[in-house]
């Protein structure tokens, strides 16, 4: 089968999407599939992956991300002979993809992995709650309808996208996680990095990014110091916010006790996990939070908040501790993980074991059953009235 991945952006950028597309790629290409990526970047970009297409797009500042309507004639042209494309963008991708394959009847599958509205908050802190409420329930119900197959990675992203009046129907497909490593990682050791055997070590792992909440996550790590003394919380990972948050850690007079490591190398992050004694994460953004069960494989319970995504995924009291975003309460949970030791080893290998549920050896076999079933469905889509207006234009630049 020929696969087409659309993505508003790709790898080097550093993401859940961009590491979900990277991975179900790989295996799907050991299971004997041709898969492209299609994406965008500037025009001297060199790729090292085999089959990944890039068009060329303006950058929106330093997102990662990049703007462009279309794709090039060679991207379109091999798009055009894919079996199946799956959309992990609805915006840029999203409108590429109902334009260029509704022509050839390709079946579409969405994958919709972002809280879109919760998003837009983060980015856009001045624009009211309705507008970008209002802007995805006028756009999302007729993209899904548009599309052949919607995905969700999780059961309370379908609620989400049923608030936003989706009625298509959807399937639920969790992202998976290449666990074998987690579950097989060697703790690096804790004396190079300054620690001690008996500090108690929480870990966050992830884009230091508006959306992670993470200034909430440091004002309750300030608490937590207050009731536990060998408590040291290690930062991993880098992004946007990262001055900012250090600076947080000053005015907090907590620097002694945090670690900012700056980017890791993905193939390192299993042995800092296995050096740590718990997970701690404040996102209430996350549809299918990888870094969540990458730390439970590794056999760490985490502290989250009761949202799409980190709710599915721990159970509160049985794999770690789930709190609502208040932050009395989320301090006083997360304190209760670190001087509990017992119960945070049993919660910990609890973890471990649901863990198993999300391998990608597993996920990738039930994606692949829907694909197959869409390629042998016959359709005939019938363009709408933009499409038929794109296609016009289109023949004008060629």
């Amino acid at each position: 089968m020929r696969i087409g991945m659309m993505a508003d952006t790709y790898k080097p950028y550093v993401s859940g999407v961009t590491n979900y597309i990277d991975l179900n790629k790989r295996y799907l290409e050991k299971d004997g599939h041709e898969v492209y990526v299609f994406t965008f970047s500037e025009p001297d970009h060199a790729d090292n992956e085999q089959r990944v297409i890039r068009s060329p797009g303006l950058p929106l500042a330093d997102t990662g991300f990049f703007l462009s309507l279309r794709y090039s004639r060679e991207a379109k042209k091999l798009l055009q002979s894919m079996d199946l494309v799956h959309v992990h963008h609805p915006f840029l991708s999203g409108r590429l993809a109902l334009h260029y394959c509704h022509q050839e009847h390709i079946p579409i599958v969405f994958t919709n992995h972002t809280r879109y509205d919760l998003l837009a908050q983060a980015y856009i802190p001045m624009l009211p709650e309705e507008i970008s409420e209002g802007f995805l329930q006028a756009y999302m119900p007729s993209f899904c309808e548009a599309v052949d197959l919607v995905i969700s990675p999780s059961p309370g992203m379908e609620k989400v996208l049923r608030e936003l009046e989706v009625e298509s129907h959807i399937e639920i497909v969790p992202n998976g996680v290449e666990l074998t490593r987690f579950f097989n990682a060697e703790p690096l050791s804790r004396l190079d990095y300054g620690f001690t055997d008996d500090d108690i070590l929480l870990i966050y792992s992830g884009r230091l990014a508006p959306e992670k909440n993470l200034d909430f996550l440091l004002l309750a790590f300030a608490g937590v110091i207050q009731a536990v003394e060998n408590v040291q919380l290690l930062i991993v990972g880098d992004g946007p916010m990262k001055q900012e948050l250090q600076k947080l850690a000053q005015d907090l007079q907590i620097t002694d006790a945090v670690k900012f490591t700056g980017l890791i190398p993905y193939d390192s992050i299993p042995g800092y996990l296995a050096m740590c004694d718990a997970f701690t994460t404040a996102s209430v953004t996350e549809v299918h939070p990888l870094s969540v069960i990458e730390a439970m494989g590794a056999g760490l319970p985490v502290m989250g908040i009761y949202s799409p995504g980190v709710g599915d995924t721990v159970e509160d009291g049985v794999t770690g501790f789930l709190s609502t975003k208040n932050l009395p309460a989320f301090t006083a949970k997360l304190t209760r993980l670190c001087l509990q030791n017992q119960f945070r080893q049993k919660m910990g290998r609890a973890a471990r074991k649901t863990s198993s549920r999300y391998a990608i050896e597993h996920t990738t076999q039930l994606m692949l059953t829907h694909y197959e079933k869409l390629v042998k469905e016959p359709r005939h889509h019938k363009l709408d009235w933009e499409e038929r207006l794109l296609a016009i234009l289109e023949r004008f630049h060629q």
